[in-house]
């Protein structure tokens, strides 16, 4: 009897020592997991979205950091210049949890360098970027990547001289001015207001042209100057006189009939099935919603141009006669009552059903398809910021990136999108911005205010 509850002891001994260091080992095993996260040593990566060779006044750079296992810890950025050594960028991102799916994996950001404002001379100096990731190797302190760029700063801004500073302008008018650079920019145009609009080089060399314009609705011109950044960041400007001409408003009134909206809804409904309500509703989502669309798409088409000037001469005129004009504020009025107001900004021409649709000069066919209240529609881009518009079209016969000659067919007048009648709507716009057509058809207007400046 002795015996046996001696073995029973030892039995139960010896398993209470397997669970003991069973959990030891899974502690242990743990501990390894644990300690691989923790201490992986793969270090994060960097990339600059442009290459830095000089600092000024203000640089952007695109900056992107990334750390798929433990995660970021920190960005800083470093000028050192002789004994001056200053932080012009810092950036800590938090440790989330102690496994690699915590902490942040990605980082992308325009950052500012204001090497003048840190208070750096013009010269010689290093920029550091350093990035650390969460990891616990390094003295607990994270894997590091360092990239050091050996700069120059400079301070000094391009001089920018205008060859005719005097401009006189109208809402919904056109512009353009010539300038040159003390050297080469990186980006230059003119600053109207709180707009901007791009420049381009000019014919001569050295030299550069930027087309601006007022929307219709402008009441001054606000500040105007000439403005040329370097690649250090520094910014040149130039003032010039833009002297405003008010233009007398145009007003109109359109009635909506009922067979007018059982006939055009259903072609709306085709391209938009969000459309709800009854035909008055329908009608005014479209004229508003999606006249705003159709508008961003146009903003959006016209945000690039081609940097040379494919246009010569005055613009063409489709021959028939004029429906609609520019700029004209039309109330538009639906069983006797008020239901909307906006604004036509391009001019209507109808001659005969079907008519040919020609470009009105040489240009780039950047977009050729159905466009909501426009129906089918064809932009021609002709360059340095001017673009045409056709719409209502009932057909389109030519393509998006075809190179088309002034009087080139682009293809038939119809009723397409928000048309009550066949005819073409037909606008210019510069650099986005609707303006009068008119200009653009009148060559002495395009000899005395276009060619004098462009030819200098």
């Amino acid at each position: 009897m002795v015996r046996h509850r001696r073995l029973g002891k030892s039995s139960g001994g010896g398993l209470l020592r397997i669970v003991f260091f069973s959990f030891c080992f899974l502690i242990l095993i743990a501990a390894v997991v644990a300690g691989y996260f923790a201490f992986e040593f793969e270090r994060p990566s960097l990339s600059l979205g442009n290459e830095i060779t000089t600092l000024g006044s203000k640089v952007e750079v695109p900056l992107s950091a990334q750390d798929k296992k433990s995660g970021l810890r920190t960005i800083n950025i470093t000028l050192k210049q002789g004994e001056k050594n200053a932080v012009l960028f810092e950036k800590h991102f938090p440790r989330l949890g102690w496994f690699n799916s915590d902490g942040t994996k990605e980082f992308s950001e325009t950052v500012e360098i204001k090497a003048k404002e840190a208070g750096f001379q013009e010269g010689p100096a290093e920029l550091t970027i350093t990035l650390r990731d969460q990891s616990r190797m390094g003295f607990f302190r994270g894997n590091r990547t360092v990239k050091t760029l050996p700069i120059t700063i400079d301070t000094t801004p391009p001089a920018v001289s205008i060859v005719d500073p005097r401009r006189y302008i109208q809402p919904g008018g056109s512009a353009v001015i010539a300038y040159t650079v003390s050297e080469v920019p990186v980006r230059h145009g003119v600053q109207i207001g709180n707009r901007f609009f791009p420049g381009f080089p000019g014919k001569k060399e050295g030299s550069y042209v930027a087309y601006f314009a007022l929307p219709w609705d402008a009441v001054e011109t606000g500040p105007t100057a000439v403005i040329a950044y370097d690649a250090a960041g520094n910014e040149g400007k130039t003032g010039f006189n833009a002297t405003f001409k008010p233009v007398r408003a145009k007003k109109d009134t359109l009635t909506l009939s009922e067979s007018f909206l059982q006939q055009k809804m259903p072609e709306f409904k085709q391209h938009y099935p969000e459309m709800q309500g009854d035909l008055l509703e329908q009608y005014l989502f479209v004229n508003g919603e999606i006249r705003k669309r159709n508008a961003e798409t146009i903003a959006k088409v016209c945000a690039s141009s081609d940097a040379e000037q494919l246009w010569s001469d005055r613009f063409l005129r489709m021959p028939g006669a004029g429906r609609a004009g520019y700029a004209d504020q039309r109330t538009y009025m639906y069983q006797g009552k008020s239901v909307d107001e906006q604004t036509h900004l391009g001019v209507d021409i109808a001659s005969t059903a079907q008519a040919e649709i020609r470009a009105a000069n040489r240009g780039k066919v950047v977009f050729a398809e159905y466009l909501g209240i426009y129906g089918n529609t064809v932009i021609l881009d002709h360059g340095q910021g001017l673009f045409s518009l056709y719409s209502h079209l009932s057909s389109i016969e030519t393509s998006t990136g075809v190179l088309v000659e002034k009087d080139q067919r682009l293809g038939r007048s119809g009723v397409s999108g928000m048309a009550g009648g066949d005819h073409l709507h037909f606008s210019m716009l510069v650099h986005g911005v609707f303006v009068t057509p008119v200009e653009w058809w009148d060559q002495r207007w395009i000899n005395v205010n276009i060619k004098a400046a462009v030819n200098g």
